[in-house]
């Protein structure tokens, strides 16, 4: 019987991480197209096709690749598994921040699978293109991607697909993070997800994990008979961006009757004319947290 060859070596660091999963793949010519596809999208390519990467990658074409993709013998519940124990491993008993985020990317035609008119964040629109819930870590200033799911919407649904909301695919990656085992110091999310909270905010609840999430202007609260809405006077902070720059925005506590674990937040760029494109609603739920 003859021994499988060794694969062949791409780039050091990426051969490295890449042999932790390497008896996921049955065929070395699986395992040497994996490494190639991260030598593609780890490169400066500018357009990461199939047949560019190809190019970036030493290979005669594309043909591998897509093979790898569409019918090649691996399982990508098995990897992707494999790849959140390895963080936990990296992250050894840290906790992390959580961002529960949509990405959106445009597509012609419904040749793709799951692509319909909806709102895509990169455009800023709705468009035709395919979205995916994807969970983001956290720590020390370095965001990583955890975890992600395709939406499917109801009209494009294929025989043995279940339709979930994208708060309900949220909810199931956060069970997941936690089973798994990592430690969500806070969970962060935008408005779709705060304002679900039978599929979304009740999961958070229920898992015990503080979390701040956007909410509509118009977002309802129950309060006992005879309790008043209130707010405190707005107070000035710096909002510091990714590139270390800062801009003023200003803050106060909206109080619902009396108050409990969950603190309302009012945020703007101008406390006078309440600017609709700057600003914003949201609710938090971080024991110890005060207003000064």
């Amino acid at each position: 019987m003859t021994a499988p060859r060794d694969p062949k070596p791409t780039v050091n660091f990426i051969d490295v991480y890449r042999a932790y999963y390497q008896d996921l793949f049955p065929e070395v010519r699986s395992f040497e197209n994996f490494k190639a596809l991260h030598l593609g999208m780890l490169s400066d390519l500018k357009r990461k096709t199939l047949p560019e990467v190809a190019k970036v990658s030493g290979l005669d074409n594309s043909q591998s690749l897509h093979h790898f993709l569409t019918k090649s013998p691996w399982d990508v519940e098995a990897l992707k598994h494999r790849r959140l124990h390895r963080i936990l491993e990296v992250l050894e008993g840290r906790s992390i921040i959580v961002i529960i985020d949509e990405t959106g990317d445009p597509k012609a035609g419904k040749s793709t699978d799951y692509v319909k008119r909806q709102y895509l964040g990169k455009l800023g629109k709705i468009d035709n293109g395919i979205v995916a819930v994807t969970a983001y870590g956290i720590i020390e200033e370095m965001t990583f991607t955890l975890t992600f799911e395709v939406y499917k919407p109801h009209e494009r649904l294929k025989p043995g697909d279940e339709y979930k909301t994208k708060p309900q695919i949220a909810s199931e990656m956060i069970r997941e993070l936690k089973k798994i085992g990592f430690k969500i110091e806070l969970v962060l999310a935008d408005s779709l997800y705060g304002e679900s909270g039978s599929s979304f905010i009740s999961v958070l609840d229920e898992l015990n994990l503080n979390y701040t999430v956007a909410i509509r202007s118009n977002h309802a609260v129950w309060m006992p008979l005879k309790q008043r809405v209130r707010s405190n006077k707005w107070r000035k902070f710096d909002r510091i961006f990714s590139d270390g720059t800062t801009e003023p925005r200003y803050i106060r506590e909206i109080i619902f009757g009396t108050r409990s674990k969950k603190c309302y937040w009012q945020i703007t760029s101008d406390p006078v004319t309440l600017p609709e494109s700057s600003t914003w609603w949201v609710v938090t739920k971080i024991p110890g947290i005060k207003y000064k």
